[in-house]
C-alpha cells in the first residue's frame, strides 16, 4: 500500500501595522485603527484571518501590530489565541522589520505564508490555489501575482499598479511564501530598499543598471527578470500566477474599500 506524504503545513503572517500619521481609511470610518475598519460588516482583519484559519494546511497564525489589544477585544481572533492558532507579533518601524520579527516570533519554522490586513477579498479559494502553485516551484520566496487581462476582465474600472514587462502587465496580490530560511535573504534586500527610498540612485543600483534599464524600455521579460532578482538577493524567487481577480484587491483607500464592499455585496447573502 502506497501512503500518500502529508501535505506541508504553513504557519503564516498577517501584516496589520497602520501609520503613524493615521491611515485614511480608518480616519474615514472613524476607527483607531485600519486593521478594525469593517467591511461589509465584518473587520477586515478577521476577514483575513479566517481566510487563513479555514485552511487546513495553515497551523499558526502571527498578527503583527502595534495595538495587541485590538485583537483581544474581537471574539473570532480571541477563540483562535486560546486553540494556540493565533499570536500576536511586535511591530517594527518598516513592513520587512515587522517581518522579521512575525518570523522569530513564529520559532522560524519555514515555509510561512505573508499576506496584509487590508486584504479583504482574501478567500480560503484564494490561498489554497496559491499554496497549490507553490507544489511545484522550486525557490526560497514566492510572490503571488495577477495579470492585467485577468483583473481587467472582471473589474474594468479598478486601479492599480503594474508592473510591465515585455511578456504582459502583473499586479502583485499581497500573498508571499518565505519557502526556506535563506527567503530571509530577501527580506534583507528588501529592508535595504525600504532605507534607501529616499535615495533612488542607490536603489537602482542595488536592482542593477543593466535589469532597470531593460525594464524601463520593456525589453525585460517576467522570468528573465526573475531570474536576475535572485542573483540580486541571493535567495530563488518565483511567482505564482493567480487566475483570481480578487487576489489582487485591496483596501489601500477610502474609494477601494467602497469598491470592495461593491464586491462582497455580489458575493455574499
Amino acid at each position: 500500500m502506497i501512503e500518500t506524504p502529508p501535505a506541508t503545513r504553513y504557519d503564516a503572517i498577517v501584516l496589520a501595522g497602520t501609520r503613524a500619521s493615521g491611515d485614511p481609511v480608518a480616519i474615514t470610518k472613524g476607527v483607531k485603527h485600519k486593521a478594525i475598519v469593517p467591511v461589509a460588516g465584518t473587520p477586515m482583519l478577521v476577514r483575513v484571518v479566517t481566510a487563513l484559519a479555514s485552511c487546513e494546511v495553515i497551523d499558526r497564525i502571527a498578527i503583527s501590530i502595534e495595538i495587541p489589544d485590538v485583537v483581544e477585544a474581537i471574539p473570532q481572533l480571541e477563540i483562535l489565541a486560546e486553540q494556540g492558532r493565533l499570536i500576536t507579533a511586535e511591530t517594527a518601524d518598516t513592513p520587512s522589520k515587522s517581518v522579521a520579527k512575525a518570523v522569530g516570533a513564529l520559532g522560524q519554522r519555514f515555509p510561512i505564508l505573508v499576506t496584509t490586513a487590508d486584504h479583504a477579498l482574501l478567500s480560503p479559494d484564494i490561498v489554497e490555489t496559491f499554496i497549490e502553485g507553490l507544489s511545484d516551484r522550486d525557490a526560497d520566496v514566492v510572490a503571488g501575482v495577477a495579470s492585467k487581462d485577468v483583473i481587467q476582465k472582471a473589474y474594468p474600472d479598478t486601479k492599480r499598479t503594474y508592473l510591465k514587462f515585455r511578456d504582459g502587465q502583473f499586479s502583485g496580490c499581497n500573498l508571499f511564501a518565505l519557502m526556506t530560511p535563506r527567503a530571509m535573504q530577501a527580506v534583507t534586500f528588501w529592508r535595504r530598499v525600504e532605507e534607501q527610498r529616499k535615495r533612488p540612485w542607490h536603489i537602482a543600483r542595488a536592482v542593477g543598471i543593466s535589469s532597470l534599464f531593460l525594464y524601463l524600455t520593456g525589453l525585460l521579460t517576467l522570468r528573465d527578470g526573475l531570474a536576475r532578482l535572485s542573483r540580486c538577493i541571493g535567495a530563488r524567487a518565483d511567482i505564482v500566477r493567480l487566475a483570481i481577480a480578487e487576489a489582487a484587491i485591496d483596501v489601500d483607500k477610502p474609494d477601494d474599500l467602497d469598491h470592495v464592499e461593491r464586491i462582497l455585496g455580489t458575493q455574499e447573502p
